[in-house]
């Protein structure tokens, strides 16, 4: 297991070495949509009863902060090492695709938890966040950064240039992200969105998440947690199977 952790600290080091940009940057531009929201929001919009709506938004921010970050760590990562050239070394190492797979994906949900953490911190010194269900709120981020670190590496191994990484980001996942009851309540939306909003995989980890502050969801947690561990298993074997195919990296 040596090679493995020594690529699992490479890829931690990556993400360190430029914590300013990687990790404090990302907590200092959410933190600023939740200045945004509270200013303008707060004493207009409720959502669950005797929830301010700064207070539902906050769980909200911190799943969507750890989302993004864990994709884009992945992604930029294969996608650097690729246009570089330094992604020889990991191919030519005697470690398995499954070992390079894992550790980008633990160092995904390593940046996830660092932002998503730092966020939720920076909040709790201004506002009284209930937490009644820490392991739900655990279960759900983990999960969820590891959905998106795999998401990443294909979406690092399929992108040739970092504006086809931009298109992939831009376009897929933060649509998602927004479309994702980050913001509101799908209770709230017509109908025909609602069902709409249930095909997105985001939604449950949203939900989900935020039903470990709250003990209150829109959807059942089980069900939330089953969706997004079905979609993370799938999305990480097709990442596992393009890394042992070689697709855009030994051929």
């Amino acid at each position: 297991m040596t090679g493995f952790f020594t690529l699992l600290h490479k890829e931690f080091l990556r993400f360190w070495k430029v914590g300013f940009q990687t990790i404090l940057a990302p907590i200092v531009s959410t933190l600023l949509y939740l200045l945004v929201f509270f200013h303008v929001l707060d004493a207009h919009v409720e959502v669950y009863p005797n929830v301010a709506y700064t207070i539902f938004l906050i769980p909200g921010l911190v799943m969507m902060a750890v989302i993004q970050n864990a994709f884009a760590n992945a992604s930029s990562s294969m996608i650097q090492s690729k246009i570089s050239g330094n992604i020889v070394f990991v191919l030519l190492s005697p470690l398995s695709y499954r070992e390079i797979f894992f550790a980008y994906i633990l160092a995904s949900i390593a940046r996830g938890l660092l932002v998503g953490g730092g966020v939720y911190l920076v909040a709790l010194m201004f506002f009284d966040i209930p937490l009644k269900l820490p392991l739900w709120t655990l279960l759900f981020v983990i999960m969820g950064s590891a959905l998106l670190g795999a998401l990443g590496v294909i979406a690092g191994i399929w992108a040739e240039k970092f504006d086809q990484l931009a298109a992939f980001q831009n376009f897929i996942i933060m649509p998602l992200t927004f479309l994702s009851g980050v913001f509101y309540s799908i209770h709230s939306l017509p109908s025909f969105w609602q069902t709409l909003s249930h095909f997105n995989p985001f939604l449950y980890m949203i939900d989900g998440f935020r039903y470990g502050f709250f003990g209150v969801s829109d959807i059942s947690p089980y069900m939330s947690f089953a969706i997004v561990t079905a979609c993370c298993i799938a999305v990480s074997m097709l990442a596992i199977q393009v890394l042992k195919s070689g697709y855009k990296l030994r051929h």
